[in-house]
């Protein structure tokens, strides 16, 4: 049974709902009651359609907190997961007393917003992900009347990117150092990276015996933040070719107490790479941007998209093709020059 009511200038909109032998009310206010009576109709062809509408009488926060924790808990890898639970500490403070029956776009749109006037725009975007995805959830058990997901967009600060990748020229420079300087495990370690575009867990997870003759399997990954050493996705499980050179100098090194090729040092490889970045008079990047240097160089020298992508370990080619389709600048001002002389000979 529904009513409305008109309160002031605003109309309060109420469905009537049996929980568990006892009627509860549910009920939302409305600036107009055209709003309201729609409401009450799509809640009431809601209920003859079996969804639980009570539910909408929770919190938001205790909604995401029981789906985190039952849904996603046993969906994603440790690592992945302490991802859901810091954003779960953040939501706490942005939607502390919202009910389910309330959500719609405009205020998550508006929280996001005030969020990313002080925060950078990837880490918005990171907590954007997380709700589109609980709020589908939402949706499709009934909690939510209408999928507004996708309209939730991520704003915030523009930073330098850090994981820019090398040109050509310092690729080569970084390239003939290290190999220069190869007697330490942190510049094979760094070459590895340089040279297979590996992740930097993969690189830390590498026994002796995922070595064999001119190729590295990667089975496993190190994470700084859990004890889980299994892969990001299935195509990470995958065996690199790699040059005779940089086998030998894995060969070479020898194998610490835990069983692992390389020790984690606390897992502060980009700041020593930015230290020794700074002494080559190279431009700064990260771990992570000699990966994406890998990638960007192998396409600019023509290599296909589908062999690039399996070698990274990417889920899908669409992955690859989003995220490390970047030209080298030395190829950019090639592709320029190109597109140039042949509107000229038009």
């Amino acid at each position: 049974m529904a009513s409305i009511l008109k309160r002031g200038t605003k109309y309060r909109a109420m469905v009537s709902l049996m929980v568990n032998g006892v009627r509860r009310p549910i009920s939302k206010t409305f600036p107009n009651k055209k709003d309201a009576r729609l409401w009450c109709e799509r809640l009431e062809l809601e209920k003859t359609s079996g969804k639980d509408l009570s539910s909408r009488n929770q919190s938001f926060i205790t909604f995401y907190y029981n789906w985190m924790t039952l849904i996603k808990r046993n969906d994603v890898r440790d690592s992945t997961y302490n991802n859901y639970v810091r954003a779960y500490s953040i939501f706490k403070d942005m939607f502390p007393a919202i009910k389910m029956k309330d959500l719609d776009d405009i205020y998550f749109q508006k929280k996001l917003d005030e969020y990313g006037k002080t925060h950078a725009q990837k880490t918005v975007h990171e907590l954007a992900l997380k709700l589109r995805t609980c709020l589908k959830y939402a949706y499709a058990k009934g909690l939510i009347s209408s999928d507004f997901a996708s309209l939730i967009k991520a704003h915030g600060q523009q930073t330098l990117k850090r994981n820019r990748a090398l040109s050509i020229a310092d690729m080569s420079k970084l390239k003939k150092y290290l190999l220069a300087h190869s007697n330490a495990d942190f510049n094979v370690f760094l070459l590895l990276v340089l040279e297979t575009g590996i992740r930097r867990g993969e690189a830390l997870g590498l026994r002796s015996d995922d070595l064999q003759p001119y190729e590295i399997r990667i089975r496993r990954s190190i994470s700084p933040t859990s004890s889980d050493t299994s892969l990001k996705n299935s195509q990470s499980k995958r065996t690199i070719s790699v040059t005779q050179t940089l086998y030998n100098l894995l060969e070479s090194i020898d194998v610490k107490e835990n069983g692992y090729l390389f020790n984690t040092n606390g897992f502060q490889q980009s700041h020593k790479l930015k230290n020794l970045l700074r002494k080559l008079n190279i431009p700064a990047t990260t771990i992570h941007g000699l990966r994406d240097s890998n990638a960007s160089y192998l396409f600019s020298k023509g290599i296909d998209l589908v062999y690039v992508s399996k070698r990274l370990g990417h889920e899908s080619i669409s992955t690859t093709r989003d995220y490390y389709l970047n030209l080298m600048p030395e190829k950019k001002h090639e592709q320029n020059v190109h597109a140039l002389n042949l509107f000229d000979s038009l």
